[in-house]
């Protein structure tokens, strides 16, 4: 391996240390409703969108909350010696994907039928510290 290609590979380990991750598969809703809860809490900081999924009355914020709970324990084991309030944590990343479809017919007028799709997704949630790195210019 060269020494850039090395490199490169050391600094995006680094950068994944202080990541967390947690995924919840085939989640019995539509995307489309998902995603509309996953707006509300892409970029805050973990206390504020724990706040925000805790009181909407959409169903898909249950499922998204229990999900953060998920990655901040999943970022506590990662880094045991950190605590939660210092790490300064924001969900840098969600994701909601399309799952699998079940496919279903209902009775319709006339001897027809109609096809009913019942939508499920995946949701990924990334978890990272919101430290600003300080550029200074030089004039």
């Amino acid at each position: 391996m060269g020494v850039r290609k090395r490199e490169m590979a050391e600094r995006i380990k680094a950068e994944k240390k202080n990541l967390a991750f947690a995924k919840l598969n085939n989640c019995p809703t539509s995307p489309r409703k998902m995603r509309l809860v996953a707006d509300l809490v892409r970029g805050k900081k973990v206390e504020m969108a724990l706040a925000i999924l805790r009181f909407n009355q959409k169903e898909a914020s249950r499922r998204l909350e229990k999900l953060l709970l998920s990655a901040i324990a999943n970022w506590e084991a990662k880094n045991e010696d950190a605590s939660i309030e210092d790490a300064d944590l924001i969900v840098k990343e969600i994701r909601v994907d399309g799952g699998t479809m079940l496919k279903r017919l209902r009775p319709a007028p006339q001897g027809r039928a109609h096809r009913i799709r019942k939508r499920s997704n995946h949701v990924t949630l990334v978890l990272g510290s919101s430290s600003k790195v300080n550029t200074e210019t030089t004039a």
